[in-house]
């Protein structure tokens, strides 16, 4: 076997493989904007929400010659080498490719060779740096979604009902599939995005026959890529995969926005993917707040779930790991699209160069808090509800004579009852730290962060204690200190006890399940208010996750988050 062979992915016994058959975890982040332009990545309302009507803006304001200008340049700009050289260096080791087919085809209806080069280049840089490129029909031909992400000329979609966009999206994967067929970076082919929102459902029955075609195609000319479908309904509802599966080397993949990220909330696509032995993929989460990436990307590597982070650069953000400045007239182009008057051509083709001379990466604002929170590195702050997603003993465990272990409150959180709707089954005691609320609330769609009744807590008993994987690269010489938010509740344990109490840190040790000390974080007999306590000892650097542990002793405790220190 070559080593160009070695590095192909595919699915097998459920399972993301290179060819030498060494397990793979994708860990990627999306290009969303780049060859499909989203308008809110642009700050723009309504009027500007998708590729066409972006153009049509541009071309009323400086005219058919320098919108081409603008365009070209943009796609130089927007991604380039340094962009692919800054993810490999920030430890992801893949990315997800939106494609639109407007991009793509000429008006005949052919991949046009000026685009397919765009590609090229792209992946070149990749093959480089050795990132893996998945390839994403994010806008097929018609529209599969009918809305402004896949371009939709009129809210519809039409690739479900026009046999000529049909046609046109077979072509396109059949023109890729003979293009790209040997090339080993291209992890897979990631067939159409976000199929069909449950207000256009009587078209469902359609999904899978066309993924059939598409496959088909794809099969006669490339045989070795992994094929990727995803769900209807934003990629969430994998009723369409409840027959067999369509292909020996497929991944079956969901998107996760705004929502509970626990267990209970991605088992249906684990156990879809266990009826078609087929690896899962996260394909598309993102766009809330850095407490909430440190939760739900670790839930997906909990349990072996390659992901990909939307949406690596967009304007004036907080919340993607590059944000692009906004032009100062550029509010003029908004007020444009709302309606309002129309800017001279001088002043909007200043505006838009501007623009795309802030694209390139140094150009961009850092948000280096951002990628610390997906991958729980040195800064990056854990809220403590956010413990691994496994089972007692594994990702938790409540002491000796606990009062949780058998108690009421446990059994009817674990049987779904008198929850917050957020790990329930785990029965351990999560609430808020000072709430009238009755749920969690996950939706921070623009980065904000958890207003102070929004907050949650772990309350946990003398020998309680709960685990948490982190990452502290070898590069960190110093290590990572670690501070926890707590405050000790009443008493001790047993009757006569002083009240004073700690929260004991253990890290597991190279062998699996052996624990060693760290150190510990007292809490003074009077605090029963939330303290900022640091750990004396430090976490040293290692060359993959390692485990630590928290565990009450003494006294009951409330713990709000953990965060590493550098």
């Amino acid at each position: 076997m070559t080593v160009d062979a070695e590095k192909f992915l595919r699915a097998e016994g459920g399972r993301l493989v290179n060819g030498a058959g060494r397990e793979v975890l994708l860990r990627g982040v999306g290009f969303g904007s780049w060859f499909l332009p989203e308008g809110y990545m642009w700050k723009f309302p309504d009027g500007g929400d998708r590729p066409r009507r972006i153009e049509a803006m541009i071309r009323e304001l400086v005219g058919e010659e320098k919108a081409v200008l603008f365009w070209e340049t943009y796609y130089d700009r927007y991604v380039t080498e340094a962009d692919i050289e800054q993810i490999a260096a920030e430890g992801f080791n893949s990315v997800r490719v939106p494609l639109n087919a407007r991009f793509l085809l000429d008006d005949e209806g052919t991949c046009r060779e000026d685009r397919l080069r765009r590609i090229d280049e792209l992946l070149g840089w990749c093959r480089k740096h050795e990132i893996y490129a998945i390839l994403d029909l994010h806008g097929a031909p018609g529209g599969q979604t009918g809305t402004n992400i896949d371009d939709s000329e009129r809210d519809l979609p039409e690739l479900f009902t026009d046999e000529r966009n049909r046609e046109l999206t077979i072509g396109i994967w059949r023109a890729l599939a003979e293009r790209y067929k040997e090339e080993w970076i291209v992890a897979g082919y990631d067939l159409l995005n976000e199929p069909l929102p449950e207000w256009f459902s009587s078209y469902n029955d359609q999904i899978m026959p066309l993924y059939e075609d598409i496959v088909r195609s794809i099969r006669e000319v490339d045989g070795r890529h992994m094929i990727i479908l995803e769900g209807a309904h934003w990629a969430t509802d994998w009723s369409v995969f409840s027959g067999e599966p369509i292909d020996s080397n497929v991944m079956l993949q969901f998107h996760k926005y705004w929502n509970v990220p626990d267990t209970a909330s991605i088992r249906q696509y684990i156990e879809a993917g266990a009826r078609w032995n087929a690896p899962i993929f996260m394909g598309e989460g993102g766009e809330n707040n850095t407490d909430w990436y440190a939760g739900a990307f670790r839930l997906f590597e909990d349990h072996h779930i390659s992901w990909n982070f939307w949406t690596w650069k967009k304007m004036e953000t907080t919340n993607s790991p590059y944000s692009v400045r906004m032009p100062e007239d550029w509010p003029l182009l908004v007020t444009y699209l709302e309606g309002g008057p129309k800017p001279d051509a001088e002043t909007a083709w200043a505006a838009l160069s501007t623009y795309l001379d802030n694209l390139p990466l140094d150009r961009c604002d850092y948000r280096p808090e951002v990628v610390r929170s997906l991958f729980r590195q040195p800064n990056a702050r854990i809220p403590a509800i956010f413990y691994r997603n496994a089972e007692e003993g594994v990702g938790f465990g409540f002491g000796e004579g606990s009062d949780r272990r058998d108690s009421e409150f446990g059994e009817e959180r674990r049987r779904g009852g008198g929850g917050l709707g957020f790990r329930d089954a785990d029965g351990t005691d999560i609430r808020f730290v000072d709430s009238e609320r009755e749920k969690p609330n996950f939706q921070h769609m623009r980065g904000e962060a958890w207003a102070s009744d929004e907050w949650l807590c772990v309350r946990l008993a003398p020998g309680d204690w709960l685990a948490y994987d982190v990452e502290v690269p070898e590069v960190a010489r110093e290590g990572a200190g670690l501070t926890l938010r707590m405050r000790g509740i009443g008493g001790g344990a047993g009757a006569g006890d002083s009240g004073t109490g700690a929260v004991e840190v253990l890290r597991e040790s190279g062998e699996a399940g052996v624990l060693e000390p760290i150190g510990a974080v007292r809490i003074p007999d009077e605090a029963e208010s939330w303290i900022d306590a640091k750990l004396a000892g430090r976490l040293s650097g290692r060359p993959s996750a390692q485990r630590i542990v928290i565990r009450a002793a003494g006294r009951s405790v409330d713990v709000q988050w953990i965060k590493l220190d550098l």
